[in-house]
């Protein structure tokens, strides 16, 4: 009778954790699915990226005037010709001509396009190049730092730090939909990085316990049915 007793308070508990975590599970899964529908190649827009242009070093001088340590300094191809990157200790960035080893300016408007278009290698055309401060900087830029942000025709985003002008992120209407559904995942459906929040570490707890509880019952007796 004891033994009973514990089962039919198990299956109480068993009932009133699945009303808790029904829902939350069935995000879980219906995310997840989500999620790997589809290549993670294909979302991040692998296929849209265009190959960089091989650099002559024929001609190339290293950055002038660098009065403090850096932490690395690469030299790249971009739209209008190589330039050295340039990243300081605390992290800034800067860009410098590979010829005469100057400082070059911001990114302005007109190099901006020709930057996104010549890292886009889709068929879709530019619509429109947009500025932004740090301040309003999308958040799927993945920077703090202020960006151009280049939209073409098939959803496609693009985002050139004008500092740098380095292509920064590809954004493609896939990974927008993989963005929700992993906040959606985590519940952080606002920022979507806290994969550690108190929510779904409380439902994932619950979760278990449910099944362990349903595991539990598995093994418990049943009467056998009277055959009429």
């Amino acid at each position: 009778m004891a033994r009973q007793r514990i089962m039919q308070r198990f299956a109480r508990w068993h009932i009133w954790i699945g009303w808790l975590v029904g829902l939350p599970i069935l995000m879980w899964t219906v995310t997840g699915l989500v999620m790997v529908a589809r290549p993670i190649e294909e979302v991040r827009g692998d296929h849209l990226r265009a190959a960089p242009a091989s650099i002559d070093p024929a001609k190339v001088a290293f950055p002038t005037g660098l009065n403090e340590p850096i932490r690395e300094a690469r030299l790249v191809q971009q739209a209008d010709g190589a330039v050295w990157l340039i990243v300081a200790a605390d992290g800034r960035r800067w860009r410098y001509s590979p010829t005469t080893g100057q400082a070059l300016p911001p990114v302005l408007e007109g190099e901006a396009r020709r930057i996104a278009d010549s890292a886009y290698a889709g068929e879709a055309k530019l619509d429109t190049i947009t500025y932004f401060n740090p301040e309003e900087t999308p958040r799927e830029a993945g920077t703090n730092s202020s960006v151009w942000q280049a939209v073409f025709s098939d959803g496609t985003r693009l985002y050139v730090d004008d500092i740098s002008g380095e292509v920064l992120t590809l954004r493609t209407g896939q990974w927008r939909l993989y963005d929700l559904m992993w906040g959606l995942h985590i519940m952080d459906p606002v920022e979507r990085e806290d994969s550690h929040n108190p929510v779904v570490v409380t439902f994932a707890v619950l979760g278990i316990a449910g099944s362990l509880l349903g595991c539990v019952l598995l093994f418990r007796r049943r009467k056998a049915r009277v055959k009429a």
